[in-house]
């Protein structure tokens, strides 16, 4: 591995951890939202750091190319992710239509009490 890989891997990785915990400073990403995102950013710090852990885990794993275990991780993070975005989804919808209505309700009702009464 050359210094200058081993350097951008480690500044890629410290870059992730900045701009996550920046959006959650900033409040443009939820703290619910972003644990996937710092598990990542983490994994990629420690990796880049200790580049034998790759090694290690993969022979752990019974993987033989590190490099493949890297795309798995990968994968499954962005697949925790999607999951878990959609499972936001499906709450906020419900809760949309709920709200919709509720408003439908209101506004009937509304109309009932402005309509004067017939003789």
């Amino acid at each position: 591995m050359s210094v200058a890989s081993y350097v951008l891997g480690i500044v890629s990785a410290a870059l992730i951890l900045i701009v996550v915990i920046e959006m959650l400073r900033r409040h443009r990403l939820r703290e619910r939202h972003a644990i996937w995102w710092v598990v990542a950013g983490v994994l990629a710090l420690v990796i880049g750091i200790f580049p034998s852990t790759l090694d290690w885990a993969a022979g752990v794993l019974g993987i033989q190319v590190p490099t493949n275990l890297v795309f798995f991780v990968g994968i499954a993070i962005l697949f925790l992710v999607a999951l878990q975005s959609s499972a936001e989804l499906t709450k906020l919808e419900s809760k949309t239509r709920t709200l919709a209505e509720q408003v439908a309700l209101l506004e009937l009702r509304i109309r009932e009490l402005e309509t004067p009464p017939k003789d």
